[in-house]
């Protein structure tokens, strides 16, 4: 993707972080915030935080899944490459846009722990997960593909496709539920015995359904000792989790920046391990044959490049927060509202309390209402009584429920005022 976008000097940022700890918005510092120690529970750090996002004031917004919000800081360094673009257009592009996206590659690749020919740049971790299995090219007629009642639909239906194509079989398998790591091994590794054609597993780290937190490392080996390849959905599970993409050791993954990192929406990343692009076409736009690296199995043609851009200052906020500690925040402020109401005898909290099994995302249900639209109705409960915004999901075995999202923005008294609504709903 750099390629098509030409070359110039360095592109030139300007620093964003100054001093120890402080954040800077737009240039000047909005507060100097303490260095932050790993897993904190310091509130007004936390409050300090949250100032670096612009929030509505209409809702307590619990539904950050769809896409995350920019700091200011990098919104603002994203409407210059914005105003950059719009003034400059090809005279840009044709002379240095290529250089800039090629760095941009290679402080992503640094902060990700991988080599820069290893990732591609995407539009979302759907289109990178898209293009992962529609180029897979190790299945036979009469092999099969697994998934799971979790994982994302769009990506379902690509397993599918791909089925279809090749002649294989599509097995798909229902989660535990309640799960513990044992019984999510447990039925990957079921699954593998039962059915020895399969030949690509597809494994979601962070359920969008209800932050469900797989151990992908674990399931992944299972399924190289009988030769299965494994396709890793992380579009949740990057930055609202703390982990290196080597922890995975998987082959093929896609990933969002525009979730959990804060960066533009449209920013995602295709991550093709070395050494495994062979089982892989490239893309029909690159011309015939295997891929080389991740690079040969996407083609967008002319995107906007202003997203990936301001990439660099998204991952300076993240890191000048710390991986450790955006996560130890993101489960406590889940903890503050499961705790409340696990207990209810009508509430099912669809995520169980191991830490290693969820992030921010937890669902729940109300006893009995396990359709979409009752738990449309639940959602709806929920904003126009408690002005709390959640969202429903579909898809999980045992019915539908309502997702709560929170993100570093959000503090533990809109927690409580989720509980409390969640208490007053489970009494209808």
């Amino acid at each position: 993707m750099a390629g098509e976008w030409g070359r110039m000097p360095a592109l030139s940022r300007r620093a964003m972080l100054a001093g120890s700890g402080a954040l800077v918005v737009a240039g000047q510092a909005s507060g100097a915030l303490p260095p932050l120690a790993p897993f904190t529970s310091d509130e007004e750090y936390w409050r300090g935080v949250a100032q670096q996002y612009r929030v509505t004031n209409e809702v307590i917004q619990l539904e950050n899944g769809n896409w995350g919000m920019m700091p200011a800081l990098v919104h603002a360094e994203y409407l210059e490459h914005v105003a950059r673009l719009n003034r400059d257009t090809s005279f840009y592009a044709r002379r240095g846009l290529g250089r800039d996206i090629g760095l941009v590659q290679e402080r992503l690749a640094e902060a990700l722990g991988v080599q820069r020919e290893e990732i591609a740049f995407t539009r979302n971790a759907t289109e990178a997960l898209k293009a992962l299995i529609d180029s897979y090219n190790r299945l036979e007629p009469g092999d099969a593909v697994l998934y799971a009642d979790l994982d994302y639909d769009t990506m379902q239906r690509c397993m599918d496709t791909l089925a279809h194509r090749e002649r294989a079989e599509v097995i798909r398998i229902a989660l535990p539920e309640p799960a513990s790591r044992a019984s999510l091994v447990e039925a990957y590794s079921e699954a593998f015995s039962r059915n020895p054609n399969i030949r690509l597993v597809l494994l979601t780290h962070l359920s969008h359904r209800t932050g469900l937190v797989v151990p992908v490392r674990e399931i992944a080996a299972l399924a190289r000792e009988r030769g299965i390849d494994t396709v890793v959905d992380a579009a949740h599970s990057w930055c609202q989790l703390d982990f290196d993409l080597a922890d995975l050791d998987c082959d093929f993954v896609g990933l969002n920046g525009h979730k959990w990192l804060g960066a533009p929406l449209g920013v995602g990343v295709l991550y093709v391990r070395g050494g495994a692009a062979a089982k892989l076409n490239r893309d029909a736009g690159n011309g015939p044959g295997l891929a080389r690296d991740a690079s040969d199995c996407v083609h967008m043609g002319t995107a906007n490049a202003a997203p990936f851009l301001s990439i660099p200052p998204a991952l300076e906020f993240h890191e000048a927060i710390g991986s450790a500690s955006r996560t130890a925040r993101l489960r406590a402020l889940r903890d503050r509202w499961v705790g409340q109401v696990r207990h209810l005898e009508r509430v099912e909290v669809l995520t169980p309390d191991d830490p290693d099994l969820y992030g921010a995302i937890t669902s729940f249900r109300i006893a009995g209402r396990t359709t979409a639209a009752e738990n449309n109705a639940i959602a709806a409960a929920l904003l126009d009584d408690h002005r709390i915004f959640t969202v429903q999901r579909s898809g999980p075995h045992r019915g539908a429920c309502v997702r709560v999202t929170p993100s570093l923005f959000n503090s533990l008294a809109e927690m409580d005022r989720l509980a409390a609504a969640i208490h007053s709903i489970a009494k209808l």
